[in-house]
């Protein structure tokens, strides 16, 4: 990538501090940039680098204020994050992708491949699986009977799909990732556990990205379903029959118990666990290693385990601190 910061400005609707003729071709994080690269502050934090980078272009807020002089220019925008976001998803659009069957693969008989398509060596495709257009299935991954990929999806290496579960179209599912295993269904027989046949599936609709390792159980019957725009970090547990809506973000290790019904456009902090059978609404935010034993409404912000509104968390965290301070000035005013 070669652009100046001038074109990069009108690509992103931005306005140029500096000089607009400085030509770009990467990108670095603000304290490790050097000349030719593009970097962002988005973060309060990291204003200080602003004034040493060695960048040549830094993403910024509109409303930034230098106090200081900043040999970089200022590429000034709404929000640099996402600013900086389209531009990646740009510059990884133009990779090209692979094309093609890989040998040694297997293709089931009656399996229609799409004009645009890429299946890895040693891929396994069984039998009734649809295949949308341009989708990639990468090395070592298993597409197990009677699935469905949409269109543009892409299966990286030696990630496995259950038979008879579906997965919409723009989506991602990250190695190691597993769709569709048995949900942790059995019952106690006497001394022992009776396992309970897993006879659903699994929905991943349209624009999910799963990560790394994680796993999405199928239902006891009907579907375990992930909603539309959903993104499920690495090393996540999704049990059976859990119900997740749109445009949620879940960090990584969450675990979702069975049964669980989660709204949408909630962020779900890394370690969070959900007991089963309880239901999330909307616009949540769950602060990280909380732990949720009860229904929760819409557009609550809540940490600590059992988990409490932030606000009452934080100021209870605050005397915890404080305790052995507390105590002692009671001793001493007891004598």
């Amino acid at each position: 990538m070669k652009i100046t910061a001038r074109e990069l400005a009108k690509l992103t609707g931005g306005s140029i501090d500096g000089d607009g003729e400085t030509e770009l071709s990467g990108f670095a994080k603000i304290e490790e940039a050097g000349k030719g690269d593009l970097t962002f502050l988005a973060n309060e934090k990291y204003t200080p680098y602003i004034y040493n980078t060695e960048a040549s272009a830094v993403l910024v807020k509109d409303s930034f204020m230098a106090e200081h002089p900043v040999k970089a220019t200022l590429i000034r925008v709404a929000d640099p994050y996402a600013t900086l976001g389209m531009l990646l998803r740009h510059v990884a659009s133009m990779a090209p992708r692979p094309q093609g069957v890989e040998n040694p693969s297997y293709i089931a008989e009656g399996v229609e491949l799409p004009e645009q398509h890429y299946i890895g060596a040693f891929a396994y495709l069984g039998k009734g699986v649809r295949l949308g257009r341009n989708v990639s299935i990468y090395p070592q991954a298993y597409v197990g009977d009677g699935c469905q990929i949409g269109d543009d999806t892409i299966i990286y290496a030696g990630a496995k799909i259950y038979p008879g579960c579906s997965v919409g179209s723009r989506c991602v599912i990250h190695s190691g990732a597993v769709i569709g295993a048995d949900g942790f269904g059995f019952a106690p027989n006497g001394e022992h556990y009776e396992k309970i046949p897993q006879l659903g599936n699994v929905i991943i609709e349209d624009d999910v990205e799963i990560g790394a390792n994680t796993t999405v159980d199928r239902a006891t019957f009907g579907s375990t379903r992930v909603g539309t725009g959903t993104k499920l970090d690495n090393l996540i547990q999704v049990a059976h029959n859990v119900v997740i809506g749109r445009d949620n973000v879940f960090a990584a290790q969450t675990g979702i118990a069975g049964s669980v019904k989660i709204g949408d456009r909630n962020r779900i902090g890394g370690q969070v666990g959900f007991a089963g059978h309880i239901s999330i609404g909307d616009n949540n935010e769950i602060g990280a290693q909380s732990g949720l034993h009860r229904n929760v409404g819409n557009g609550e912000r809540l940490m600590g385990t059992p988990a409490i509104p932030a606000a009452k968390f934080a100021r209870t965290q605050f005397y915890m601190a404080r305790l052995s301070e507390i105590f002692n000035k009671k001793q001493d005013n007891s004598k």
